[in-house]
């Protein structure tokens, strides 16, 4: 996986290509779609979610250009296994998940793997967590039909926060910076997510 669907698509980052080998992604999935758990695409978790095909994973990581020292925050936990990948990568994750039942499992898998720097809540994401903010980047793991404004509000100076944006078929990745002149947008390409449901999302 990592060999062929990330470093042949130029995803560059030493520490992003050795979490992503060290995360076990079948873990992740329904035990009748773990066969399928290596293949470069989304596969369905339930609720009418997905997990998020390896290179996008491990694109929108990328970008965050994370040392390892962040607290990072995780909008959309999903499987979890985003957020294990991110474990791997900085000091903290705090990670909203809407869906109760997929909040209990990514908690259950995250634990059995032994990570203890995840935190994982269930509420409305586009509100983010203002009680553990600031933050040194953000994530959001869903489709938002604009930026969720309390999510770059807790977002600290110099951090940045990537997000697929747009319309429900169809969206671009974005890398929002936070720097001392404003903020500084960077494209990375079309995606498409599952919709972000919340007050500054879509309606449920």
């Amino acid at each position: 996986m990592v060999q062929d669907q990330l470093q042949s698509r130029d995803i560059k980052d030493p520490r992003v290509l050795q979490a992503m080998a060290r995360v076990p992604r079948h873990l992740f999935i329904p035990e009748e779609l773990r066969d399928r758990a290596y293949e470069d695409r989304p596969l369905p978790i339930g609720q009418d979610q997905t997990i998020s095909q390896p290179y996008m994973v491990a694109l929108m990581v990328e970008a965050m250009g994370l040392s390892g020292k962040e607290r990072v925050l995780e909008v959309g936990t999903g499987s979890g296994y985003e957020t294990a990948v991110l474990a791997e990568l900085c000091a903290e994750v705090y990670s909203v998940e809407r869906l109760e039942r997929l909040a209990v499992r990514a908690r259950s898998v995250i634990a059995s793997l032994g990570y203890r720097n995840v935190f994982i809540f269930t509420g409305d994401g586009t509100l983010g967590l203002a009680k553990h903010a600031p933050y040194d980047a953000v994530v959001i793991s869903a489709a938002a039909p604009c930026l969720p404004r309390p999510l770059l509000d807790q977002l600290g100076p110099g951090g940045c926060l990537v997000v697929p944006m747009g319309e429900e078929e169809l969206q671009t990745l974005v890398r929002i910076r936070k720097t001392s002149e404003g903020l500084k947008e960077d494209y990375l390409g079309e995606c498409h997510f599952v919709k972000l449901v919340g007050t500054y999302g879509w309606e449920e």
